[in-house]
């Protein structure tokens, strides 16, 4: 009941509150029981959309969504570190930030990074850092 309470206090608006925790509370405690077999929080979203209960358990259809968008965000975060440690080391403490930022970002987006083609990159490089020097 705890942390239904405290869920609701950052979802407060000036007086209002997007759902009530103590409610929210009560609505898990009878969902629960009614979906004994639930194994995810997906499994009782589906059944209150498709059993048309949303007016029933407002508030576990406003938290639901909340729950399954934060592990997504959290994750991704945690990724950029995990990567971002891997790339600044002790070896290259005296990187500038923009050549780490570079190089993080060439770490995260791995998939893309494996598709490119370095001849193309290499070629494009020189034909636009090549000095024209005429001789005469």
């Amino acid at each position: 009941a705890k942390k239904c309470k405290n869920l609701e206090s950052p979802l407060k608006h000036g007086d209002s509150f997007d759902l009530n925790g103590l409610e929210l509370y009560e609505e898990l405690s009878t969902l629960s029981s009614m979906l004994p077999h639930a194994k995810s929080v997906m499994d009782i979203v589906q059944f209150i959309h498709t059993s048309k209960l949303v007016d029933i358990y407002p508030n576990v259809y406003i938290a639901t969504p909340i729950l399954l968008t934060i592990p997504v965000s959290v994750a991704s975060g945690e990724r950029s570190f995990s990567k971002l440690k891997l790339i600044k080391n002790d070896l290259r403490s005296t990187m500038s930030q923009e050549r780490l930022t570079g190089l993080a970002i060439l770490a995260i987006e791995q998939d893309i990074t494996l598709s490119l083609s370095y001849d193309d990159i290499i070629t494009d490089f020189a034909a636009k850092k090549a000095r024209k020097i005429a001789f005469n």
